[in-house]
């Protein structure tokens, strides 16, 4: 059974940064395409960001592309989401997600393993 834990959530002044990281269970990590999702409070849950298994491949939803950045350290079986100039409207709960492939999605249904979230608040 795969576990996820996602630490370094907080509050945040806008403009600010934080680094999430999540921590997964498994001697495989390095197999699996990894996301990180978000949801706000009303608002169904969004993809912000996924990596290739290797790390060389990344892609992003628009609204955090040059603000946020994907990686991943396959030998601590970890994978990061370094977040910078945030805004108020990047507040929400954020979860790191494994696929059971290494193709790429960003289809929540499509994530086999979720951690249970980091909340993440910017204040205006």
């Amino acid at each position: 059974q795969v576990q996820l834990a996602e630490s370094g959530g907080g509050l945040v002044q806008a403009g600010g940064s934080l680094r999430l990281s999540c921590a997964a269970s498994g001697r495989t990590f390095s197999n699996y395409y990894m996301g990180w999702f978000r949801q706000a409070p009303g608002k169904a849950r969004e993809f912000v960001a996924g990596i290739s298994g290797n790390g060389g491949t990344t892609s992003y939803v628009d609204s955090v592309k040059g603000r946020f950045t994907i990686s991943r350290d396959n030998a601590k079986n970890t994978v990061y989401l370094q977040m910078n100039s945030l805004k108020p409207e990047d507040t929400a709960v954020y979860y790191c997600a494994r696929r059971g492939s290494f193709y790429s999605s960003i289809s929540p249904s499509l994530y086999e393993n979720w951690g249970q979230g980091t909340q993440v608040t910017v204040a205006s």
